[in-house]
């Protein structure tokens, strides 16, 4: 069995920048109170004719030149997101010719603000099996298009940002592993009758021939729902018990990380999480408050932000855990 390793990363954010003192003028709401029940401040959002793969494309050829290699290289790309720009093909269809690549898979992973660990997670297998050398994972998201931005879907609309990130995990030959840059292990989890605690209804093959009408647009089924509170609860819960197990796994302590990368959706989450498992504060990396809940894209934005930061350098141990609708969560242990 071969192991894997990040080898290159990149990210990048559209250039609009919507603070919360913007949403002010499209909502009754307040830089305090969106600060207070997020620790958001701000976000970016995409122009009308931009698309998610476009982003993707940005974030994938950054990380290919970190990584130094040709793109020719690449014998596989896995896109994670749940904003296709149509409703099929996939995705990662839409950017292998942007990419000029050609002939290699191009696997969607829809698994919302759990993708990129899933994502993460095919990768590393693919690469442990040898069935594949060098892949591209992308994170990509556009949230911007498909939000209330009205007082009625404040609740929703003011924690959602655009965004990309990508990194190229390629095989690795590990003789220590207390120094070589590997991916130790990734755990995945899913509870799928919590689906409807936070999901989009419409439009759907579940709907009726029409998929949708204009019914399911007046009572706003096209707009994100979201049960905050079982949300917040069951977000701390999962954080926690699949950090611990992926520690566990590899028989490691918390004292034994240097970096902690949470998904972005919530910074009192991470605080509280960070919080239950005694984590100290500098040992948490977040993007929250710059960029807001970017799902698929939280995780690879934190790895690029938190290297330019110089808080994620080489041979830094890190653990990730994620979760999001479906329920879904994962958790990941990677040396840099």
């Amino acid at each position: 069995m071969f192991n894997s390793e990040i080898i290159g990363h990149g990210m990048y954010v559209p250039p609009r920048v919507v603070t919360n003192h913007d949403l002010e003028k499209l909502m009754e709401t307040s830089h305090d109170w969106i600060v207070q029940r997020s620790g958001i401040e701000e976000r970016r959002w995409v122009a009308p004719d931009v698309t998610t793969t476009d982003l993707g494309l940005e974030a994938a050829q950054a990380a290919i030149a970190n990584a130094g290699i040709e793109k020719s290289e690449i014998d596989c790309l896995i896109f994670a997101h749940i904003s296709p720009d149509h409703d099929f093909p996939g995705n990662a269809c839409f950017l292998q010719p942007k990419l000029g690549l050609t002939g290699i898979p191009a696997i969607d992973v829809r698994q919302q603000c759990s993708g990129f660990i899933y994502a993460m997670s095919i990768a590393d297998a693919f690469i442990k099996s040898g069935q594949y050398r060098t892949i591209l994972v992308v994170g990509a998201e556009i949230h911007s298009k498909g939000l209330d931005v009205t007082t009625r879907g404040r609740d929703v609309a003011v924690l959602f940002g655009d965004g990309a990130g990508a990194i190229v995990m390629r095989r690795a030959d590990v003789t220590d592993r207390r120094r070589d840059s590997h991916v130790f292990s990734t755990h995945l989890f899913a509870e799928g009758q919590n689906a409807k605690e936070l999901w989009i209804e419409a439009p759907g093959m579940a709907l009726g021939p029409s998929r949708m009408n204009h019914e399911m647009i007046d009572e706003l089924k096209h707009f994100p729902f979201m049960n905050g509170k079982k949300v917040f609860a069951n977000a701390v819960k999962r954080l926690c018990e699949a950090t611990h197990l992926a520690l566990k796994a590899n028989e490691l302590t918390l004292e034994d990380i240097d970096l902690f990368l949470f998904h972005q959706a919530n910074m009192r989450i991470n605080q509280m999480v960070a919080n239950e498992l005694k984590i100290p504060e500098e040992k948490v990396f977040n993007t929250i408050q710059k960029y807001g809940n970017t799902t698929a894209a939280t995780i690879p934005i934190g790895m690029a932000e938190a290297v330019k930061a110089g808080k994620l350098k080489k041979g830094s141990l890190v653990a990730s855990a994620v979760f999001g609708s479906g329920f879904t969560w994962a958790s990941a242990i990677y040396r840099w």
